[in-house]
């Protein structure tokens, strides 16, 4: 049986675990520059930005999902879904509908004025699954960014 909970710190190490292996999915393994450290901080430290929970069996975990809150200008404070990761092994097993509807909830307990997400365009599963919530998947933006490295040299 499938247990959903809030992470704790100590998951962490496991976290990135999962996280390496989205990068493995998503191409782009080489993008993982976070440290553990980094990681725990940036969620267990004086000023955490993320929020997570896990999906477990038996006292392993098997998939989570990170948020944190991002502020629109035009809709106000919104559920930002940083990831949605399954492990490859435990994935059509609804571990990942219990962690989106574990979202869904906390997005409405804390009033958020809604939930947003990136999907790439040719993880077809990713869309039907999100698209069984009747998901608006937006065409039309483009992502962009600064590396840290970019920010120094500036």
């Amino acid at each position: 049986m499938t247990n959903i909970r809030i992470a704790k710190k100590e998951d962490c190490p496991r976290l990135l675990e999962l996280v390496n292996e989205l990068a493995l999915f998503e191409r782009a393994p080489q993008e993982v520059t976070v440290t553990l450290q980094e990681f725990e901080d940036a969620g267990f430290g004086e000023s955490p930005v993320w929020k997570a929970f896990v999906a477990e069996e038996d006292g392993i975990i098997l998939g989570f999902a990170l948020y944190y809150i991002r502020y629109s200008t035009w809709k106000g404070c919104r559920m930002y879904l940083e990831d949605l990761i399954v492990t490859e092994a435990a994935r059509g097993k609804g571990m990942g509908k219990l962690l989106f509807d574990q979202l869904i909830v906390e997005a409405r307990e804390l009033g958020f004025s809604g939930m947003v997400w990136q999907v790439l365009d040719w993880n077809e599963p990713a869309i039907k699954f999100y698209k069984k919530y009747e998901a608006v998947v937006e065409a039309g933006w483009l992502n962009a960014s600064l590396s840290r490295e970019q920010l120094l040299n500036l």
